[in-house]
């Protein structure tokens, strides 16, 4: 797995099984999944959108910058767009490398550059109305610790 952006569903098990056989020689695997979460219980679902080729561009930098950085023996990310609901999953990080602080953080690496860099637009809709995902503060502040 390098970078997937894809409208179906995916198997994390499947994904993790085929990424963790492909690197077998290594000692930590660490993975991240995202689900589309409704903190206020008003969530109906969420449109995200992106442009082709672009948004593929930018994620294998962000992950080309993660191998560059930590000792990684490799790294994948799979994001959703489309319409999604609350529990669906979103996207998922993998890592692998010889020891696990590596594959730690660049698991988280690359979670504050997807948060905050990836290019993909997400609109929710729920019984309060609709609007653009606006981004956070919070995930500046993470960025800017790498």
């Amino acid at each position: 797995m390098s970078v997937r952006v894809q409208s179906e569903p995916f198997d994390m098990g499947e994904e993790l099984q085929a990424f963790t056989a492909a690197h077998s020689h290594s000692g930590a695997v660490v993975t991240f999944s995202g689900l589309v979460r409704d903190e206020g219980g008003t969530l109906s679902r969420m449109e995200i959108e992106h442009y082709p080729g672009m948004t593929e561009k930018a994620l294998t930098s962000i992950r080309n910058e993660a191998l560059t950085r930590f000792a990684l023996d490799g790294a994948g990310i799979i994001h959703r767009f489309g319409t999604l609901v609350p529990g669906d999953q979103i996207m998922m990080v993998v890592t692998a490398a010889r020891h696990r602080a590596d594959a730690f953080a660049a698991a988280e690496f690359l979670m504050d550059y997807l948060k905050s860099r990836a290019p993909f637009w997400k609109k929710e809709f729920g019984s309060d109305g609709e609007g653009w995902v606006e981004a956070r503060t919070e995930d500046d502040v993470a960025l800017n610790r790498w």
